[in-house]
């Protein structure tokens, strides 16, 4: 099966053999990870759209994916001579889908859908839209395994320890605080499927998904023991040995759901609804009692601790000063060799991996150059990239894993002579950025509610973006992490801002086919001060790379503004400058003057 069309053909055989109507592919795993294992990229296998997020639907005489605004111009490109329709939708929390299934399927018909790989949350509002239409929902078949015999087998990369110079809390510790947590929810069993909350839980990293150093597995935990399920062979034996000394047993991935299906009649378990998956939902015994709470782990690993803030410093100075590397490189070639967008990610990556403690990248690095740039994931390849020369701006959204900690930074560069509407546009964003970064907030206020100190510069000029302005970021873990999200979200409790937590700001302008414009920085949560109206906290930039002041209209800049970015480039010059030296020294002081 060479060719897409060839593909679906083979689904459609598939379909009808299993007796069924339709075919939902979603953008996920077991695991519900954002970063999928080749074996779970059905969705990207037999649409050929490669973007991170998507939800294929096929029917008889119909193939569609429903993608948000950030892919369009990308799927259009993709999905070309497919015989795939692009259905457009605003957000990627949008459920356009679901209304299109409740339209279009008749009384009578089923749909599939894989439910190891359907989350327990979206499985209920698909039964919804599918009772509507008086459908069937089918999860009890993985139609992918009967079509594609070359399907990628489970990642078998080696589970390690995080390192304990830079993992403060013993894997002890954290067990027993997840037991209490237990206790307080009145549960005596609770059960983890998402990566990152396991990697945190055990004190453990592997390289299973691309760029977040996690590994496949399950997790369950009683009063008194824990285990741990994950593929044969790749927990060493000493590693095992360490894991037994804490109470840890390693059993084979596969047995998960046998280990829910034998809990005791009367057990009270403990799992996340938004988190888990149907099938495994539907494997625990239906004796025991369930208790729907959002995992305890969530929470904790959000809020790092001092120790863990210091190692993200240390992580955040040496990725800036791999930044001044790089841009010190970039400036003395732009314009004068060539440089594509693909020499930008090659040479950001090798900066870093310079650098002590540097792992690997934390996502796949976007350089769009002008009208690329307006595309917000945007990625070039071989195939599809542009040379970078003449005027313009260059946008940069990049990051690294270190041992001590996760990075993400968007920064825009001048080539030749910035215009005047793009710096203003440059402008606009940095105010926003600016905005949010010197708020103060009472503990407690809900993420969401922080998006509008982002936008509002640009609402001024009627000027809008269409992502988030901000997402929670790991520890040497998913650079994208909950429960925190400054965004149009519909906010609930679990997104209450607390201290320690590390978040991302990053606005933007995007003008199709002209350029984009984001500036991105994380951000930490810090005591401010408490006083008779409340418990006050701000935000403390981690982030450390010169902005382009040559994009800058500097007439519409405050005095305040002013004193920010001056303030800003003092600490970056003064944490950078002893990391630095010849060309990159030379670069850092040119980039850190006062305006």
């Amino acid at each position: 099966m060479d060719t897409i069309p060839q593909r679906i053909a083979s689904l459609r055989a598939a379909m009808k053999n299993a007796g069924v109507d339709a075919c939902l592919v979603p953008s996920s795993d077991p695991h519900l990870s954002e970063y999928l294992p080749a074996r779970w990229q059905a969705r990207q296998w037999l649409s050929g759209f490669t973007g991170s997020m998507g939800t294929l639907i096929v029917t008889r005489d119909f193939a569609g994916v429903w993608a948000d605004s950030r892919y369009w111009v990308q799927a259009e490109a993709e999905l070309a001579g497919s015989g795939i329709q692009l259905v457009k939708i605003i957000s990627a929390a949008s459920a356009d889908h679901l209304g299109w299934i409740a339209k279009t399927l008749s009384a009578g018909q089923t749909l599939a859908v894989d439910g190891d790989s359907l989350g327990l949350a979206a499985a209920k509002a698909l039964q919804a839209a599918l009772e509507q239409a008086g459908a069937r929902l089918r999860t009890d078949l993985d139609l992918i395994d009967a079509i594609d015999p070359q399907r990628p087998p489970l990642p078998d990369a080696p589970v390690y320890q995080h390192e304990s110079a830079f993992a403060p809390q013993s894997r002890a510790d954290k067990l027993a605080r997840l037991r209490a947590a237990m206790d307080e929810a009145g549960a005596d069993w609770h059960f983890l499927s998402t990566l990152d909350d396991i990697a945190w839980s055990f004190n453990l990293r592997g390289s299973d998904v691309n760029y977040n150093p996690v590994f496949i597995s399950h997790a369950l935990l009683s009063r008194q023991q824990a285990t741990l399920f994950v593929g044969e062979g790749k927990v060493s034996a000493e590693l095992r040995a360490q894991l037994a000394a804490d109470g840890v047993e390693v059993r084979p991935y596969a047995q998960a759901k046998p280990a829910l299906a034998a809990l005791p009649a009367g057990a009270s378990l403990l799992l996340d609804p938004r988190r888990v998956t149907l099938g495994l939902r539907q494997a625990v015994n239906p004796a025991a009692r369930v208790i729907e709470a959002i995992n305890p782990s969530t929470l904790f690993k959000s809020c790092k601790t001092e120790e863990e803030a210091a190692h993200i410093r240390g992580a955040m100075e040496q990725d800036g000063a791999a930044l001044c590397e790089f841009f010190a490189w970039f400036e003395g070639e732009v314009n004068r060799s060539r440089v594509t967008e693909l020499t930008i990610d090659e040479e950001i990556t090798a900066a870093r991996a310079r650098r002590p403690g540097f792992v690997s990248p934390s996502f796949g690095t976007i350089a769009g150059f002008n009208a690329n740039g307006a595309l917000p994931h945007y990625h070039a390849t071989a195939a599809a990239h542009s040379e970078i020369k003449g005027d313009g701006l260059l946008l940069i959204d990049s990051g690294g894993q270190y041992l001590g900690g996760t990075t993400d930074i968007t920064r825009v560069v001048a080539v030749g002579a910035p215009s005047a509407e793009q710096k203003r546009d440059f402008t606009l964003v940095l105010k926003g950025t600016i905005g949010l970064s010197m708020a103060h907030f009472p503990r407690g206020t809900l993420s969401p509610m922080l998006d509008a100190l982002a936008r509002a510069p640009l609402w001024q000029q009627d000027i809008d973006f269409g992502h988030g302005t901000g997402h929670g970021v790991g520890y040497f873990l998913n650079v994208h992490e909950g429960p925190q999200s400054i965004s149009r979200a519909v906010p609930d409790a679990n997104m209450a801002m607390q201290e320690g937590m590390v978040t991302s700001i990053e606005p933007g302008v995007y003008r199709p086919g002209r350029w984009g414009v984001r500036i991105e920085n994380l951000v930490l949560n810090v005591a401010s001060s408490q006083n008779e109206f409340g418990d006050f906290l701000r935000f403390e930039t981690l982030t450390l790379c010169p902005i382009d002041t040559r994009c800058l209209d500097f007439n519409l800049l405050s005095r305040a503004e002013v004193d920010w970015l001056n303030q800003y480039h003092e600490e970056v010059r003064s944490r950078l400058l002893p990391l630095v030296d010849g060309a990159a020294r030379e670069w850092l002081l040119a980039n850190t003057e006062t305006i």
